[in-house]
């Protein structure tokens, strides 16, 4: 089977099962940077029943598409630099087809990264907030928090993301702020060089779940890509869709701007992957299987 070696040499790590339902590969990088996400991908010359992934004690249940006459799962993982700590992280893979169930338990290691410093000099208000916004701030984070955990079981994203803006980088994921000679959590995504009014377009298609006005965010817009991947832009200066709209890869959702805490007009953009922020950079420069590797 043709496709199936190539798979095999394609990726880091990938082991082939032959049984009496046919061959069934699985795919995953051996190790990956802290922050960085990666894929799982099962391939099956025969039909799922039903597939389960487990990472970091969460269950995924990946949505199966078609590709040439094979049945293909993938879901996008990931660490996130505020909590993750090196070392091997389990990774439970289970697939029924046919009525059986084959089990896979394997693990990732996470590598130590080391990220830059930043010091900045900012208003004590935009590092230590007012009393009468802490409830705000409260009930702003358990939105985010849900936003940040949905699930849908249509996958309808693809690598290589769609840039928002066409400026280039201005903060990297990791980054570790100092704000007023204290130590804050570090930055948990990347910031775009865009003057005021840019448009910002959808990295890939999906649906607005999100469309407010956040305390340190600013005008915010969370759009869930399916299958636990979910893409965050803040700051903007202006709306352009609202929660509950269908966009396209592409589309024009905001305009960039300089609301909430920021010290100069950019755009924010976040990456969830299954609750945990990663570094969106690898999305915008590699491809699928350059993810399993």
């Amino acid at each position: 089977m043709l496709f199936i070696c190539l798979f095999f040499t394609a990726v880091s790590l990938a082991e082939i099962l032959l049984g009496d339902n046919g061959a069934i590969v699985i795919a995953h990088p051996e190790q990956v940077d802290a922050g960085r996400p990666f894929l799982v991908r099962l391939t099956s010359d025969q039909a799922f029943d039903r597939i389960r992934v487990n990472w970091m004690d969460q269950d995924f249940v990946p949505s199966v598409s078609q590709w040439n006459g094979y049945h293909v799962a993938i879901v996008m993982l990931g660490s996130d630099v505020l909590t993750v700590k090196p070392g091997p992280q389990a990774i439970i893979v289970r697939a029924w087809s046919g009525g059986k169930e084959t089990v896979w338990d394997r693990s990732v290691r996470i590598l130590e990264r080391t990220y830059p410093r930043q010091e900045l000099s900012l208003p004590s208000k935009m590092v230590t907030p007012p009393a009468g916004v802490l409830e705000r701030i409260k009930a702003e984070r358990t939105r985010t928090q849900a936003a940040k955990q949905t699930w849908s079981d249509q996958r309808l994203w693809r690598l290589p993301f769609h840039r928002p803006v066409a400026g280039k980088f201005t903060s990297v994921y990791g980054l570790q702020r100092v704000l007023n000679g204290k130590p804050k959590d570090p930055h948990r995504g990347v910031d775009f060089r865009a003057p005021t009014g840019t448009a910002v377009e959808a990295v890939a298609d999906g649906r607005v779940i999100l469309a407010e006005s956040h305390y340190y965010a600013g005008n915010s817009i969370y759009i869930d890509h399916g299958n636990g991947v979910i893409s965050l832009y803040f700051h903007l200066s202006q709306f352009d869709v609202s929660q509950g709209d269908i966009v396209k890869r592409g589309q024009i959702i905001g305009r960039s701007g300089c609301t909430g805490r920021a010290t100069g007009p950019h755009l924010h953009l976040s990456v969830s992957v299954q609750g945990q922020l990663v570094d969106p950079v690898p999305l915008f420069e590699n491809t699928s299987d350059q993810l399993l590797q």
